[in-house]
């Protein structure tokens, strides 16, 4: 018989698993002006007081996790309502980068999610009229070309991860309220339209829940909202839930915690600074005093440290 060396025996040694926490960035105060600051989320849902962003401020970008522990913002109106294929990477301590010249059709009030584990997408929006492109962002963070969208073309409209490594894109505004769904494969194909279930409506807000569910919450459709709809992780979409705290539109939401998500800011009869945390079954909480400068028209992703 033998013995190992002392060095053969340190592949049990345990190691910490990450921590996910989230990030708000960007938004508008007062139109057209674009922000660039951001707040960050702990892994306990606790948002911090306002970070001087790095970057060109704007408004109407959306932002996603990618490379499983890190994310990034995207594309949106620069201040005078110029449109931007900006980006700036967040990394995993929740650093946000200075601006990279984005790659595809600028345009604004697209959305994002991750798919695939670890990689991104940005998709739909407007470029001065309503499109149904895609860019899909690889696991180091790098936005690829456009890609000739599938389904109707909308704006305004929100996505999130579901099922552990896929997506979906819903609702959003074309000549009217939708509540169209596009599924997103683990390699990144959009799917063609399925009709929506619940209240059509633009300018509202998703995120994955639940380590492998997805929300969609608030909006508007004539009126401020307060309503979600609780997708399943095969990518059902549920019907309306009356919503919990204050009807409004243009917030942002993401997941943290790991298996939790939170929504926050947005616009009533003005901008807020509210914050909504979701728990890991899907069940939103009460309005929460937000943190920060109020605003709307802002995006958030969350993203991993194993710190």
């Amino acid at each position: 018989g033998w013995l190992p060396l002392e060095d053969d025996v340190t592949a049990d040694v345990p190691v910490a698993p990450p921590t996910q926490k989230a990030i708000f960035g960007f938004g508008s105060v007062s139109y057209p002006n674009g922000l660039s600051m951001t707040n960050l989320v702990s892994s306990s849902g606790v948002v911090a007081t306002d970070t001087t962003g790095v970057g060109s401020g704007k408004y109407g970008s959306a932002a996603c996790g990618y490379g499983g522990d890190k994310a990034i913002f995207g594309y949106g109106l620069i201040t005078g309502n110029t449109y931007s294929s900006l980006s700036n990477l967040v990394s995993n301590s929740g650093v946000v980068a200075s601006d990279t010249t984005g790659v595809g059709t600028a345009r604004a009030f697209l959305a994002a999610t991750s798919y695939g584990g670890d990689k991104g997408m940005f998709g739909y929006g407007d470029s001065g009229s309503n499109v149904s492109l895609t860019n899909l962002v690889n696991n180091s963070g790098v936005i690829s070309a456009d890609v000739t969208g599938v389904g109707t073309t909308r704006r305004i409209l929100a996505a999130a991860s579901y099922g552990g490594d896929k997506a979906i894109f819903g609702y959003g505004y074309t000549d009217d309220w939708t509540n169209i769904s596009n599924l997103v494969s683990n390699t990144g194909v959009v799917s063609s339209d399925v009709t929506g279930v619940g209240t059509s409506r633009a300018y509202l807000a998703a995120a994955g829940y639940g380590g492998d569910k997805a929300i969609f919450g608030y909006g508007y459709t004539g009126s401020n909202l307060s309503m979600t709809n609780l997708v399943s992780n095969i990518g059902v979409v549920g019907s309306d839930v009356s919503g919990v705290g204050t009807a409004r539109r243009v917030p942002a939401a993401a997941s943290y915690g790991g298996d939790k998500a939170i929504f926050g800011y947005g616009f009533t009869s003005g901008v807020d600074s509210i914050t909504n945390l979701v728990n890991s079954s899907g069940v939103v909480s009460a309005d929460v005093t937000g943190v920060g400068t109020a605003r709307d028209q802002l995006a958030a992703a969350g993203y991993s440290t194993s710190a």
